[in-house]
């Protein structure tokens, strides 16, 4: 079975070529098997996903506008690990909470997976999120947040919408896909 490996290559130099707000942009020199490679790459805090499910297997998504794309994507809850010692779970917890108002009784990890390793270092970790109890909160959206919206959707309909390309934001691709097999459930027609 094949199986990604972790490798340490000697670094011969490492600077920032650029510090912005969320992620830095990383040049590193290392030894590659006796020839010296440069590569940037954006380093990034990580983040989590969250796949809200309930009992009827509809699945939470979130439309929030992206501007490097231009578009309007339908997402699962998501937000940075950028809180210093939050596990990981307890950033899911939160995120589910901030994006959506709800609360979960029962979560899963579903997938680790890298969005983009050629350039980024960002590792993205899905959860899936079930028992589902809507709190609400009182917190202040601001940025692209400001106007999102939340729906249900059912995982089937979700699935096809994958499979069609209609739904293209890398972790709802996964945990769509990830929860789909989990549950035994094929997408509509």
């Amino acid at each position: 079975m094949p199986k990604d490996e972790p490798v340490e290559f000697p670094i011969l130099k490492s600077e920032t070529a650029f510090e912005g707000k969320i992620w830095n942009i990383e040049r590193e020199s290392f030894d590659y098997n006796g020839s010296v490679l440069t590569r940037e790459f954006v380093a990034h805090p990580g983040a989590v996903a969250i796949l809200a499910i309930d009992e009827a297997k509809r699945v939470l998504l979130i439309r929030q506008y992206r501007h490097p794309v231009r578009k309007y994507l339908w997402e699962i809850p998501a937000g940075l690990t950028d809180v210093p010692g939050e596990p990981r779970l307890d950033a899911a917890k939160r995120e589910l909470m901030e994006e959506t108002g709800y609360e979960a009784e029962t979560w899963t990890k579903l997938q680790d997976f890298m969005t983009t390793p050629g350039g980024n270092d960002e590792v993205i970790t899905i959860y899936m999120a079930q028992g589902l109890r809507h709190v609400g909160h009182d917190l202040e959206l601001d940025g692209e947040e400001v106007d999102m919206i939340s729906q249900w959707f059912p995982l089937e309909e979700a699935l096809a919408s994958v499979l069609a390309s209609d739904i293209q934001s890398p972790s709802a691709v996964v945990g769509i896909m990830a929860a789909a097999l989990h549950l035994g459930v094929k997408p509509a027609s």
